[in-house]
């Protein structure tokens, strides 16, 4: 994950759920300057006494509390000025993606442990898309760095892990369509995996020149949600 991270002694690290400091203790080893959000009320004297002498030296700021509550304004954080790092309850993966690339304050990479199946979804090629996937790629690069085998976790759970990296993160693709009519558009086009997208987007937008607007784009009538390109969205979304 460090190494996916590209982490330097220049870095401001943002961790999320250190635990008991596993990743933390390699993370400082890099020079970096660690923030580490931990919500475990037990594991704070923990971390603050392990990593006393990094703390004095300001080199790790432990906050106790809830990263999905928690305002990154108070962290002194900015848009692009740190590395997000997180190794997370898997339930949370999809709120956590939308907190750091959809807000305000992005990081310049994001490495996270996620569910093998849900990285494979992420990074899925052009024509194989998926709600998750187009989400993600509408904000940076995205990339398996490695698969985690649930052998290597104690306790085992009951599927394989992967690590995911999502870099060049920026809203650089929204400079010509609506981050809010992206959303609302690729949902109502995911809405019935049954239903050809055509048929999804009448129900919302009841545009008797879908057709049309399909033939000038080249998107043929029969096409489904998923087998649209990224560019193939955004060119949809303009024309709505």
């Amino acid at each position: 994950m460090i190494k996916a991270g590209e982490i330097t002694s220049k870095d401001t690290v943002l961790e999320i759920g250190p635990g008991q400091g596993a990743l933390t203790e390699k993370l400082l080893e890099t020079g970096a300057k660690i923030i580490a959000v931990e919500k475990d009320d037990r594991l704070i004297d923990l971390l603050n006494e392990k990593f006393t002498i990094a703390v004095e030296n300001d080199h790790f700021t432990l906050i106790h509390g809830d990263i999905l509550e928690l305002d990154l304004n108070s962290l002194g954080l900015k848009t692009g000025d740190y590395k997000l790092i997180a190794n997370i309850p898997y339930y949370i993966t999809g709120l956590i993606f939308r907190k750091f690339l959809s807000g305000d304050i992005q990081p310049s990479k994001l490495v996270i442990m996620v569910q093998k199946e849900i990285a494979d979804r992420i990074i899925a090629r052009e024509g194989k898309g998926s709600l998750l996937s187009l989400s993600v790629k509408a904000y940076g690069t995205t990339k398996k760095v490695m698969k985690v085998e649930k052998e290597n976790f104690s306790p085992k759970p009951k599927v394989d892990s992967a690590i995911l990296l999502v870099n060049n993160i920026s809203k650089d693709f929204f400079k010509e369509i609506s981050e809010e009519k992206f959303f609302e558009v690729i949902k109502t086009g995911f809405a019935h995996k049954r239903k050809v997208l055509i048929a999804n987007l009448k129900e919302k937008f009841g545009q008797n020149d879908l057709l049309k607007i399909f033939q000038d784009l080249k998107i043929p009538e029969k096409a489904r949600s998923e087998d649209l390109t990224l560019e193939n969205w955004k060119k949809l979304v303009k024309s709505i």
